[in-house]
């Protein structure tokens, strides 16, 4: 492989490493938070990594930035249609 042919890998590959890497690390920061449990409601902040987690997802591996505000709209009313189904089966799991 030529010098040249390595340096367009490594940019073609910076932006999929450093989200890899980015969700590596909010993963491990989520897992010793339910592991250790340091404060009483720390769901809340668990629950704030898991959405920094579902945007870098949204935002990145989606390319939702590069797409028309068309797709945009639909994508981010997709998103809000799951988070509404979520609610909801939480919900019905916590009054029964």
């Amino acid at each position: 492989m030529a010098r040249g042919d390595l340096r367009v890998l490594l940019r073609v590959l910076r932006v999929p490493a450093l989200t890899l890497a980015a969700l590596l690390a909010l993963l491990a920061i989520n897992v010793a938070l339910g592991a250790t449990l340091p404060f009483r409601n720390v769901w809340i902040v668990e629950a704030g990594v898991t959405a920094c987690m579902v945007a870098i997802v949204l935002l990145v591996s989606m390319d939702i930035l590069e797409e028309t505000p068309l797709i945009r709209l639909f994508s981010s009313i997709g998103f809000f249609w799951l988070l509404i189904m979520f609610g909801m089966t939480l919900t019905d799991y916590a009054y029964r």
